[in-house]
């Protein structure tokens, strides 16, 4: 009786066994760094006399006050704003070329679909520094071919690190490295739906527009929501690019993102309470748009399921 119920212990205590190392992980290398993050946020140091000997620079406690100098910060402000606009044109062109390159890789007609899943999918597994650096040089007027190109042509070559371009150049990094994940992703949703319904489809006499769409697209939905948050977190996240993209360039301030402002904060003023701030309202904003974009996302296909 003893060896049975250990034997049942022991079953029952398998899978919390299997998730002890992840779990342990986790709370080493995420739980903890963000609890830290989150208690020196309502920490500064206290200044005594000319900030001299043993006990003259002391941690004390700041309740909001990091908060505060976080929400009325102007670069921080100006950063969000930067942002936005940036994600107003990586999102959708980024998405619409993944959709469209999945529906066209599920079309019968292509041909070495193998490699051009591959080919399109290949700028994902390139490191963000090093997409970086390489079209910053393809940017750059005195070692770019395309402007040597341009030059030959007698046609206009406008310097797309400093103004308006400064957005599209960003941008085409981002896209030209996103795409190929959301593409798999979309392009799996799709291989997963039913032939029959195909079949059926083109019994009725549905050309391959309107099955793309009116059967693909509202098929592979939930893999568009997924693929949406997921570029929603990365254009909050913003930091590679414009980082390395700075020395070639004055067009772009230390603070053009959010993530670069407490890049600042932390680790060239030394401040690292209100870098800790912020860095936690970010991630609350991030939070609270993903949170309410997936809400509204399941109440629209609740919506149309009702129907």
């Amino acid at each position: 009786m003893t060896t049975a119920r250990r034997r049942s212990y022991g079953v029952k205590g398998a899978p919390y066994a299997f998730l002890l190392p992840a779990t342990i992980l986790f709370a080493l290398f995420f739980a903890l760094p963000i609890g830290y993050a989150v208690y020196l946020s309502f920490r500064k140091v206290h200044v005594s006399g000319l900030g001299l000997g043993s006990g003259a620079r002391k941690e004390v406690w700041a309740g909001l006050e990091n908060y505060t100098g976080a929400l009325t910060d102007s670069e921080l402000a100006h950063g969000a704003l930067r942002v936005l606009g940036y994600g107003c044109i990586v999102v959708p062109v980024m998405l619409g070329l993944a959709l469209l390159f999945a529906l066209m890789l599920d079309s019968d007609k292509v041909r070495f679909t193998p490699f051009t899943r591959l080919a399109i999918f290949l700028p994902y597994a390139i490191p963000g520094v090093v997409a970086a650096l390489m079209w910053g040089f393809l940017y750059l007027p005195d070692v770019s071919p395309f402007y040597y190109v341009l030059e030959k042509l007698h046609m206009p070559q406008p310097d797309l690190l400093d103004g308006g371009p400064l957005y599209l150049a960003m941008s085409n990094i981002a896209v030209w490295g996103g795409t190929g994940f959301n593409m798999i992703v979309i392009y799996t949703s799709l291989r997963s739906i039913p032939a029959e319904v195909y079949e059926a489809a083109k019994l009725d006499g549905a050309t391959p527009l309107q099955i793309a769409l009116k059967i693909k697209i509202p098929m592979v939905a939930p893999s568009l929501v997924l693929t949406f948050f997921f570029s929603i977190i990365a254009t909050l996240q913003v930091f590679n690019e414009p980082m390395t993209l700075k020395p070639l360039t004055n067009s772009l301030p230390l603070t053009w993102s959010p993530l670069m402002n407490v890049y600042q904060d932390a680790f060239r003023k030394g401040d690292i309470y209100q870098a800790a701030a912020e860095a936690v309202i970010i991630a609350v904003a991030t939070l609270v748009l993903s949170f309410g974009f997936l809400r509204a996302a399941n109440r629209r296909q609740k919506q149309e399921a009702a129907r």
